[in-house]
């Protein structure tokens, strides 16, 4: 059970123990900050520290403090911990390093973090290894830095594995409101999942923004979302570790196309948390979903006074699901009555620059691009710098962005190109003009399309299937592989072994021709020259087996009629669950490099969408007056590996199907790889 984090976070009095200087920082930071309640230093010898009247000792403080921040050594620290956990102090941020993250170095910092935890009991702890937290509502911290942060009264809370980027992130001057900023150091008792509920839980934050280096616990980060869908939070993520660590041993091409990046965005997705790719990204999505919200749709519409801004808005939005929707007769209607006969009329609009400075003009002609069937709208402006002009003459698209966006009642953005373009001080006055001010085309659009994905209906998805962690993994032949998914629903091609050449010509007379013939106990037949497909004839049979290095061989009916080729593969993911991947198939596979990743469990549904969102999905649906394939059977050949899968996830590490050959009727496993082990 998570322990009660509310004194911790929002404390009536702070203790900081250690004199150094990120101890005395913090008693600096309480200052700066405006703590009302008492700052406790503790010292053995100094009398003061940062001004404040310092204590010897934890036993001579006037009271049992809410919240400390220990800033000593790290055996120093078990003692801490262990005396305020006995006074029945609210908590404490452990900064010391030198617990579990340097096991490898130390090989005692297993052993010291097990003796924290031990010593914290029931009291929370954030850390080691940790900065700790700012607590803008309040006015509180923990914090052994300077901060460029500033007193809100609702805003996001964001929390990150990295006190370093934590830091860079409170110099921000994009005007994002920032409720609360902490670091989570090495979750020794408190992960992510839990730190990232506690903030959630103040009705003043608006969304949670994450920064990811590793997941941790599966059952915890659902709990997470699941409480933040029932508080409509949104969770904003930026996911690091795009490396080959957590992935299976690549004895398939799912291995490639997989691992760990895929199984986390697979994740996020599943789960409902926006995923971006950069922190500017991270900051305007943030920033955009505290003002606005989820948006109810990704159609809006774009306004500037220039032909090659509106054209470097559309160019902008190509590849994200952001949708420009043609003018409708309300628009045209009250653009024209604005602008007159003269000016093109189109979405993104060049509205010209005759306009400018005529308040009640701008506000009408913003207010009928707002007033069609769309979320949202952006005025592309970018203000003079102040130190060299006179920026007062841009003042107008505030006051009629203001206007506009109170008559329609629909969000509208001032959206800068350019970083520099829209100051700090703009940005204060476009938000209490009731406006948005985003920065930068791509991080906009990118904010724009995951707040409008936010806000699509979606139902709460199915418990992830935990992986199991198998011991003596081993690959099952293609034979044994595709009996053991055929007894789930999978359709197998007619086939039988043969230990010799002869024996091979003999089975295939026996299946009809033509036939395939395969050499067994490799995992990429093709590449070894253990594949003969077409053969007619007994005597091109054994004439292909006896040019085969092999032990034995699989003979098996030709599939005809095959249209498309795909891949299904699985993989035991165990930082993220088992990642289900549908890709272009064949021999090509990793050159195409045309996949979705999913995790398990799915529904047909789910399968069809990731589907159409391959780049061969023309091919699937039928092209150039060309037959489409059988989607439904694609659909049960999945649900027919899922089956296995979830029959035998203890033991499972990876499967694969390639190529699964798809055509109008059916969808047939060519070849099947299993790798499974042992139930620990």
């Amino acid at each position: 059970m998570t322990p009660s984090l509310d004194r911790l976070l929002r404390p009536g009095s702070i203790a900081v123990v250690g004199g150094g200087a990120w101890c005395t920082s913090v008693v600096e930071q309480c200052g700066k900050i405006g703590f009302v309640g008492p700052v406790w230093p503790v010292h053995p010898t100094r009398p003061e520290i940062a001004g404040r009247a310092a204590f010897a000792s934890l036993e001579g403080l006037p009271g049992v403090p809410d919240a400390v921040f220990i800033g000593v050594n790290r055996e120093t620290t078990l003692d801490v911990v262990a005396h305020l956990s006995a006074i029945g102090a609210g908590g404490a941020v452990c900064f010391a390093s030198g617990f579990r993250e340097m096991q490898a170095e130390t090989g005692d910092g297993d052993a010291l973090q097990d003796r924290l935890l031990e010593a914290a009991g029931a009291m929370p702890i954030i850390g080691p290894n940790c900065y700790g937290y700012i607590n803008y509502l309040d006015g509180a911290l923990l914090w052994p830095d300077q901060h460029g942060g500033q007193r809100v009264e609702s805003g996001v809370a964001i929390l990150t594995q990295s006190s370093n980027i934590a830091i860079n992130l409170s110099m921000q001057a994009r005007g994002l409101p920032i409720a609360y900023l902490m670091t989570a150091g090495n979750q020794a008792q408190l992960g992510l999942a839990q730190l990232g509920r506690a903030l959630l839980a103040d009705p003043r934050v608006t969304a949670l923004g994450l920064h990811i280096e590793g997941i941790g616990d599966l059952d915890a980060f659902e709990t997470l979302t699941r409480e933040a869908r029932a508080l409509g939070k949104p969770i904003v993520a930026l996911k690091a570790g795009k490396s080959e660590q957590a992935r299976a041993a690549a004895v398939s091409h799912t291995a490639s196309l997989s691992g760990s990046d895929a199984g986390a965005r697979a994740l996020l997705a599943r789960l409902g948390v926006a995923q971006v790719e950069g922190l500017p990204a991270f900051m305007e999505t943030l920033k955009l979903l505290h003002l606005a919200g989820p948006l109810p749709s990704n159609r809006i519409v774009s306004l500037s006074c220039s032909g090659g801004e509106a054209s470097l808005m559309a160019d902008s939005a190509l590849g994200r699901d952001i949708a420009f929707p043609p003018l409708d007769p309300v628009q045209i209607n009250g653009l024209r009555a604005a602008l007159g006969p003269r000016v093109a009329l189109a979405n993104p609009l060049d509205y010209h620059t005759f306009i400018w400075g005529d308040v009640a003009r701008m506000t009408d002609t913003f207010a009928a691009m707002l007033a069609g069937d769309v979320a949202m709208g952006c005025v592309i402006v970018d203000f003079p710098r102040p130190d060299r002009c006179d920026p007062s003459a841009w003042d107008c698209v505030i006051e009629a962005g203001g206007a506009a966006r109170a008559r329609a009642g629909k969000p509208l953005a001032l959206l800068s190109t350019l970083p520099e373009t829209l100051p700090e001080p703009i940005i204060a006055r476009c938000i209490a003009a009731g406006l948005i001010p985003l920065i930068g085309l791509d991080d906009a659009l990118t904010a724009i399309a995951l707040s409008a994905r936010l806000g699509l209906p979606r139902l709460a998805p199915e418990p992830i299937l935990p992986p199991g962690a198998p011991n003596d993994v081993h690959m099952l032949s293609e034979s044994e592989a595709k009996h053991a998914l055929a007894g789930f629903g999978l359709s197998v091609p007619a086939s039988c072994s043969a230990a010799t050449a002869q024996e091979a010509a003999c089975v295939a007379e026996h299946l009809g021709f033509p036939v395939a013939l395969k050499g067994q106990g490799v995992a990429h037949k093709s590449e070894a020259g253990l594949v003969a497909l077409s053969l007619t004839n007994p005597e091109a049979v054994a004439e292909a087996a006896a040019d085969m290095e092999s032990d034995g061989f699989l003979i098996e009916a030709m599939i005809t009629g095959g249209l498309v080729e795909l891949l299904i593969g699985v993989l035991r993911d165990p930082a993220h669950g088992f990642v289900l991947t549908l890709a272009a198939g064949g021999v090509l596979t990793e050159v195409m490099a045309d996949s979705q990743s999913l995790l398990l469990p799915v529904q047909k549904p789910e399968i069809c969408a990731a589907l159409k969102r391959l780049r061969i999905a023309p091919l699937l649906a039928g092209y150039r007056g060309k037959s489409g394939v059988d989607t439904d059977a694609i659909a049960r050949a999945v649900m027919a590996v899922q089956a296995y899968v979830t029959a035998n996830a203890a033991r499972l590490d990876e499967i694969e199907i390639n190529p699964l050959i798809c055509g109008e009727t059916f969808a047939i496993a060519a070849d099947a790889l299993i790798r499974i082990g042992d139930e620990r």
